[in-house]
């Protein structure tokens, strides 16, 4: 009788165990690994508890080494000898940027306006392709840095000198406020209307981080009133008069570059 009822629980863990492995080749073959241990326990006198075990790497060869092709070698101080680099011959200096250092410097002069120092792709190309840049923001008294979006990434600053109050705008017309002391930290959803203002009676700096080598910049005071937009569309969608637009424009449309002359 015992021998029997072993028989029949084998029988019973043998046919459960093919089901399991049909189900396990025909996930399979619509690319589904199941990369965790299964185990399959009977009951009876039998204990069949088999491990099969899919992860969906085995069969995968290791990634390639990393390589620096020269489009990426683009150096951010105009070095010849580094922008002509190969693969071969890459050093440390090519993944360090110093454009922060005499801004950040003790002896740095207190900036007279509000002042950007970036640290995108295109004053670091070693970004590219890492999805990182930074920015170093100075504000004297009284400065702002004017509402504007970054379309590509989302912002964080973070406070390093003085007190900033900021501010984004969401998609539902709600506005949020916070005033910030050094040492704090402030997320500006990407492609949000945000802005920062120092309305204390000392310089204010702070860092700010963004999820993307080229975050994007878009000034709402210069897209509206410095692009050339026709002065009755603006007077009609602000409810102001012509000669208001024409102030505005007058004072946000960036100058124009003289062409450089040649040698």
């Amino acid at each position: 009788m015992a021998a029997a009822m072993s028989l029949s629980s084998l029988a019973m863990a043998l046919l459960a165990l093919s089901a399991s492995l049909a189900a396990v080749d025909g996930s399979s073959k619509n690319n589904r690994h199941n990369s965790s241990p299964t185990h399959f326990n009977v009951r009876g006198n039998v204990n069949l508890n088999p491990t099969i075990n899919l992860g969906s790497n085995s069969h995968q060869a290791p990634p390639p080494p990393m390589e620096f092709p020269n489009t990426r070698l683009a150096s951010y101080d105009s070095t010849p000898s580094v922008q002509q680099a190969t693969s071969t011959n890459i050093t440390g200096a090519h993944f360090t940027f110093h454009g922060f250092r005499s801004a950040l410097s003790k002896a740095a002069p207190a900036a007279q306006n509000f002042t950007v120092i970036k640290a995108s792709m295109a004053e670091f190309p070693a970004l590219k392709e890492h999805s990182v840049s930074y920015a170093l923001l100075l504000y004297p008294p009284g400065s702002v840095n004017p509402m504007h979006t970054h379309p590509r990434a989302s912002e964080l600053l973070l406070v390093v000198d003085g007190a900033l109050s900021v501010g984004f705008v969401d998609t539902a017309n709600k506005v949020y406020t916070q005033d910030l002391a050094a040492g704090d930290m402030f997320v500006f959803p990407k492609g949000t209307v945000h802005w920062q203002y120092n309305k204390g009676t000392v310089p204010a700096k702070a860092l700010s981080a963004f999820g993307s080598a080229a975050a994007g910049l878009m000034s709402l005071p210069v897209t509206v009133f410095g692009t050339g937009i026709d002065d009755a569309v603006l007077a009609k969608s602000f409810k102001a008069d012509v000669a208001t637009v024409q102030k505005l424009k007058a004072d946000l449309t960036p100058p124009k570059k003289r062409p450089e002359k040649s040698h």
